[in-house]
């Protein structure tokens, strides 16, 4: 079993990622605010199937090719280090912002599902969770490594489905309130900078290994 600490550690790190602006919350919140709340939860189907799919590669030890391949997983954390860095700047440039008003045709479930797939498999910013944060809270004396990596899994989907939920259901209002209120709009832009730099400095200048799983 996972301790509390690990679990609340992976939920901690799961609720930073999920309110900084990325891919996923961009395609949520646009598609919310264009073809409304049904579209946008419809579009969080897909974003948690990515999740699922993530947490079952993870089970399976994804990670443990990354420790016995450490150049591949020094690659992968640069450009998830360059990712980062690059979201800081587009968050702090005018119009940076996920809630910023954008024209979207009007799509069917079937494609707002696949679509989120899509935009959560390819995320690097969850890639980089489940394969170089998540196995850092994973102890092998705690017992079965694959059970842990699932719970540590489930613990991130459960904050970033229902934080996802929340900013589907308020996008809206969230992005009228933004466009009445400029100085809001650029004190959103410049924290949410902020935190991605941050993040991208922690990343970088962590020097933890991926544990075999």
């Amino acid at each position: 079993m996972i301790s509390y600490t690990a679990a609340a550690g992976i939920a901690a790190v799961a609720l930073g990622l999920v309110l900084t602006p990325g891919p996923n919350m961009v395609y949520l919140v646009s598609r919310s605010v264009a073809q409304g709340r049904r579209a946008g939860l419809v579009s969080l189907g897909g974003v948690a199937a990515g999740f699922v799919i993530y947490v079952a590669a993870a089970t399976a030890g994804l990670a443990t090719l990354f420790a016995l391949v450490p150049a591949a997983y020094t690659a992968l954390k640069a450009a998830g280090v360059l990712y980062l860095l690059w979201l800081a700047w587009r968050a702090a440039r005018p119009g940076g912002t996920p809630f910023a008003a954008r024209d979207l045709p009007a799509d069917p479930a079937r494609r707002l599902f696949a679509m989120g797939l899509v935009t959560s498999l390819l995320n690097p910013k969850i890639a980089v969770l489940y394969i170089s944060l998540l196995p850092q809270f994973v102890d092998p004396a705690r017992g079965h490594v694959a059970l842990q990596s699932l719970l540590l899994g489930l613990t991130q989907i459960a904050v970033a489905v229902t934080v996802n939920g929340l900013i589907v259901l308020g996008a809206g209002g969230i992005a009228d309130l933004l466009r009445r209120r400029p100085a809001w709009e650029r004190a959103q832009r410049c924290a949410t900078a902020a935190v991605l730099a941050a993040m991208a400095v922690r990343l970088g200048l962590d020097r933890a290994r991926p544990l075999p799983a």
